[in-house]
């Protein structure tokens, strides 16, 4: 394939669709399921199935620490995982602008390539459209995980006298996207990376996790309000006792931002019994995407029902700040 920019004749379905697939996609997906190139893929499944789907609009295309491929892999993977699940297969639909650069998308297949290898997943179908634009591309993903016998977190399992962690620092995948927009040269770079090593981990080490959750768009303060209302209890944050590297914390000073606010792409909140918090803690952090983790806060059972669903931050001077969700837009196309 001689093309060095997509052409709307790539979406056409003929032989440049053909070539296209064959010398970028299937070349770097290649295995036994995909190599079939069935209109659908008929796999292997047995009990509690996990399934999700997602899209990928991030703007830059390729960023410090990973690109909109590693991103789709990550994201969907890490969906999969909040839930115990062990990830298995995903599906890929890629749309394609006019003009875009035909090494960009090796680049970027490649580097989803590698990551499928090492989450342990295969992606065994996908599409790709062609589309009027000024080179951009999007990517949609479905995913689909086996849930392990006796597995039972969820978004409502955080429990009276439970503890909260965190698998490492705040705010670096939006701080290194936001970085690249506005050209302000640092070196901090995106944490995208899958979770579900340090999950299978966790749940092999004997860790009783009540719930688990990607801290992403909207980043941890909406993550555990969100979590509090939907257990039903009151989630307590220590002030000072959140990572934050002191390069996103630079960051946040010049540009008036709050960590607790900022999107992740490779890390999680892990609310467990008290008693299971410093195995857990070890776990993780012998997890090359986990050496930071932290224990931030606590759960308690509502005194009634005005309670209920509340987030506080205990401040260092003895005082309380009520935490809500992310209110307005936030940073758009972090992901």
């Amino acid at each position: 394939m001689s093309d060095t920019r997509i052409a709307m004749v790539h979406g056409s379905g003929g032989k440049a669709t053909g070539e296209l697939i064959a010398n970028i996609f299937a070349k770097e997906f290649q295995n036994e399921t995909l190599n079939q190139m069935e209109d659908s893929a008929v796999v292997d499944g047995s009990a509690k199935l996990a399934v999700t789907t997602d899209s990928f609009v991030v703007t830059p295309l390729i960023f410090r620490g990973g690109d909109i491929g590693r991103l789709a892999v990550c994201g969907t993977v890490n969906d999969l995982a909040m839930r115990g699940a062990v990830p298995k297969y995903l599906t890929c639909g890629f749309i394609l602008e006019e003009g875009l650069s035909i090494e960009t998308l090796r680049s970027v297949v490649h580097s989803m390539a590698e990551t499928a290898r090492e989450a342990g997943v295969a992606i065994v179908a996908g599409d790709t459209k062609v589309i009027e634009g000024n080179g951009g591309l999007y990517i949609n993903t479905a995913g689909v995980g086996f849930v392990p016998e006796g597995a039972e977190i969820s978004a409502e399992g955080a429990k009276d006298g439970d503890v909260i962690l965190v698998s490492g620092t705040m705010g670096d995948h939006h701080a290194c996207i936001l970085s690249t927009r506005m050209s302000i040269e640092t070196d901090v770079a995106s944490d995208c990376a899958p979770l579900n090593g340090m999950v299978k981990e966790l749940l092999d080490g004997g860790v009783r996790v009540h719930t688990l959750r990607d801290i992403t768009r909207g980043g941890l303060g909406t993550v555990l309000k969100e979590l509090a209302e939907a257990s039903g209890t009151v989630f307590s944050l220590k002030d000072g006792l959140v990572p934050v590297t002191d390069r996103v914390r630079d960051f946040c000073g010049l540009l008036g931002l709050d960590p607790l606010y900022m999107g992740n792409e490779g890390k999680m909140a892990v609310i467990v019994p008290a008693e299971d918090a410093e195995r857990a803690l070890e776990i993780m952090r012998k997890n090359r995407y986990g050496r930071d983790a932290a224990r931030i806060g606590s759960v308690r059972k509502a005194n009634d029902d005005t309670e209920k669903g509340r987030l506080i931050m205990e401040t260092a001077i003895g005082g309380k700040r009520y935490l809500d969700v992310l209110q307005g837009e936030g940073l758009p196309r972090i992901c």
